[in-house]
């Protein structure tokens, strides 16, 4: 009977693998990006993936540069929104043929260093005087310290950096080398891009002084009037010694022409040429990103939602990336 058991559990067992299909398609792995603008897009890019290609996706945490270093590995195949050409990674990696950043995504993106409107030019309705009316350009920063007081180290004013591991934070410190700032700024680094979303908004909403690196598409720029400060003229030379966070003589300028696209590792590019196609075409316009970013933010939506609700209320953009068969499958979908 024991035997009988056996031979009947051993035909059960291969009956039901033969009923299985021979592989599971692998899910498309997609760098979980911290950032607003990011999450936002790579939610857009999955939902068209998964509803008009029918392939499955999922997301792999990560800073952006341990996402740029799995992406050259293909231990993830997308990265949503990569600003292309930054990082010594990147370049290398692209360099080898092994990431490609696919389309001009969102046109119009910028960063940089920032203050609320309000320091400079006061805002009467809510009572404020120019904290620093002179000030224009980061190399009036050092006269203005006292403005933006670090509450830990009342000596020094506070710049607020990204968060460590992401390649601005590396080039936000070494402008500060750059520009003479290093006795008269803190280096103050968030522990995430919701804090420093967070610490930014928080400051501007009390009226008070705050001197921020920050990027657009963001909420910030959607809800927020904001000033750049300016900076030299872009130098490709300079901007090498601000990339490379061991380079002991960083030279200042304004960051490298943002160029938003999408990574993708080099078997995704041999494997999927039809999501090659669609990456190729995505454009976002950059007032209406700004504009959902800063709903996003304030209705504190997930951006899966927010994803669903784009593809729902903007055909018109986005439906201009996909074949028509792929545009319907989709608007079934939802």
């Amino acid at each position: 009977m024991k035997r009988l058991k056996n031979l009947l559990g051993g035909s059960l067992l291969a009956l039901t693998l033969l009923a299985q299909p021979a592989h599971a398609a692998a899910p498309i792995h997609f760098g979980d990006i911290t950032w607003e603008s990011g999450s936002l897009i790579t939610e857009v890019l999955r939902l068209i993936v998964e509803k008009g290609y029918g392939l499955p996706t999922d997301t792999l945490p990560g800073s952006t540069v341990s996402l740029e270093a799995a992406l050259a590995k293909d231990d993830i195949q997308v990265i949503g929104e990569e600003w292309a050409g930054r990082s010594p990674a990147w370049v290398k990696a692209e360099s080898e043929g092994k990431v490609f950043g696919l389309g001009d995504t969102v046109k119009g993106a910028t960063e940089g260093w920032w203050v609320p409107e309000y320091v400079i030019k006061g805002d009467a309705a809510r009572g404020i005087k120019p904290l620093a009316p002179d000030l224009k350009s980061v190399a009036d920063l050092a006269r203005y310290k006292d403005v933006f007081r670090d509450p830990e180290d009342p000596s020094r004013g506070r710049f607020l950096n990204s968060p460590t591991g992401w390649t601005s934070e590396i080039v936000n410190s070494q402008k500060i080398k750059a520009y003479g700032l290093t006795d008269s700024f803190v280096n103050f680094r968030t522990g995430s891009g919701a804090a420093l979303d967070a610490e930014v908004a928080s400051s501007i909403r009390r009226g008070k002084p705050v001197l921020f690196y920050y990027w657009s598409p963001t909420p910030l720029l959607g809800r927020f009037k904001l000033i750049k400060l300016e900076e030299p003229a872009f130098n490709a030379d300079a901007w090498k010694t601000l990339a490379d966070a061991k380079n002991p003589n960083p030279i200042g300028t304004r960051s490298m022409p943002a160029q938003l696209a999408i990574g993708v590792s080099a078997p995704f590019k041999a494997q999927y040429p039809q999501l090659v196609s669609f990456f190729e075409k995505v454009d976002l316009p950059i007032d209406l990103l700004n504009g959902i970013l800063a709903d996003m933010s304030e209705k504190r939506t997930s951006p899966r939602q927010v994803a669903l609700a784009f593809l729902k209320e903007q055909p018109q953009v986005w439906q201009q990336w996909v074949p028509a068969e792929v545009a319907a499958k989709v608007n079934a979908a939802l």
